[in-house]
């Protein structure tokens, strides 16, 4: 691995996962540079290669449909605009409702979601089964609908955003670890690698389930916290479910790939011992497979082929963490986004670039800058559908 090849850039990003690598992209489209992203790992080894790959619209705050809204417009065109196919398929995305009181709350974000604009439907137990064959008979009571979510590839959506990134002139080192930052009278002027330390007035924290330490190591205290969550995937399967099938209750998630296998998680069980290590368990298999089983018992004979684990990077209000660090100016925030940075990367980094560059944006910093968790102010209403 060679040294940054210059002493000086107009932004330093950490970390090379979608959020860093799409917030290099909006800045060097926009002229700002030069860039440098390190990253301490390989490319896809955080977050951005761990995940399910799921993009969906239905959320309690009004402020993130219209985020994921737009992020689902950039991916239909991620093709055509990056050269790279992220086999983007928008096969719906669907909510259990196991009773009435849950039933109750999604027709909640159901009228909110409609009224942004998006198809949502209310489905009944008939419905569900519908769209998601097999199911059992007493597993839902009804549901939420949305034609228009879908799923994704994640690898060829880095791939795609590291390569446009180096066309367009920004320095990425991989294996390069972000060790800290030199300030001066609350002011940033450099951020010291393992490979040297490098001049510049602007640093974007996009660490994700690092984001909190590398925060820490420039002497400010966050509210992420990183949280390690599985994940399996089955043998493949004749194809017979089309959308994404999800249940907040217990943070569920599960679907059929276009190669045929089941890909799921849950929220981790209050009794798993607090790790961070990245690996897979007894545990959550046989929780999962337990889980999948009850909903479809035709799973009953699938074998699982591989399970893994990433981290989330989440907030106490499930909101993402956006723009600079009133107590450290040019320290940027990109982080926070729970297990939804995929989803929210297109977006959300589109801002922040606007940010850096001090364009005018439509993000309410009491919802979205970090300076929301200084104790001072009234916290908005929190984002509780964190999932798949």
């Amino acid at each position: 691995m060679s040294a940054p090849s210059r002493s000086e850039y107009r932004v330093v990003i950490v970390g090379a996962g979608v959020i860093g690598l799409y917030t290099a992209y909006h800045l060097a489209r926009s002229g700002a540079g030069p860039i440098l992203v390190v990253d301490r790992g390989f490319l896809s080894s955080g977050a951005s290669g761990r995940n399910g790959g799921g993009v969906r619209q239905q959320w309690e705050t009004r402020s993130t449909i219209r985020l994921t809204r737009e992020s689902v417009d950039a991916y239909r065109h991620f093709a055509r605009d990056f050269g790279v196919n992220p086999w983007f398929r928008q096969s719906g995305y669907i909510f259990l409702a196991e009773d009435g009181a849950e039933l109750e709350r999604l027709r909640r974000v159901h009228d909110l979601v409609r009224s942004e604009g998006l198809p949502s439907q209310i489905l009944d137990s008939a419905g569900i089964a519908r769209l998601v064959p097999g199911i059992a008979a007493d597993v839902a009571v009804g549901g939420t609908y949305l034609a228009t979510d879908g799923t994704l590839y994640p690898f060829p959506v880095v791939w795609g955003l590291y390569e446009a990134v180096r066309n367009l002139g920004v320095e990425v080192l991989l294996g390069t670890e972000a060790l800290g930052v030199r300030t001066t009278a609350g002011r940033l002027r450099s951020v010291t690698t393992s490979r040297g330390t490098v001049s510049t007035s602007t640093c974007v924290n996009a660490a994700g389930g690092w984001s909190r330490e590398f925060s820490e190591r420039a002497g400010l205290t966050a509210p992420n916290a990183p949280t390690r969550h599985e994940i399996l995937a089955t043998e493949p399967l004749k194809p017979f479910l089309d959308p994404m099938v999800v249940r907040a209750r217990d943070g569920l998630y599960f679907s059929q790939t276009m190669r045929g296998e089941i890909v799921g998680g849950v929220s981790p069980s209050a009794h798993a011992p607090p790790t961070l290590a990245m690996s897979s368990s007894l545990a959550f298999l046989a929780r999962m497979a337990g889980i999948l089983v009850r909903i479809l018992p035709s799973l009953a004979s699938v074998g699982v082929l591989r399970a893994w684990s990433g981290l989330y990077d989440d907030t106490p209000d499930g909101l993402p963490v956006l723009g600079e660090d009133p107590r450290l100016r040019g320290f940027v925030h990109a982080n926070g986004f729970g297990g939804h940075g995929m989803m929210l990367a297109p977006s959300s980094t589109a801002r922040v670039a606007r940010m850096i560059l001090e364009e005018r944006v439509d993000l309410d910093p009491a919802e979205f800058g970090p300076q929301r968790f200084d104790g001072r102010r009234v916290p908005h209403a929190a984002e509780a559908l964190q999932l798949g």
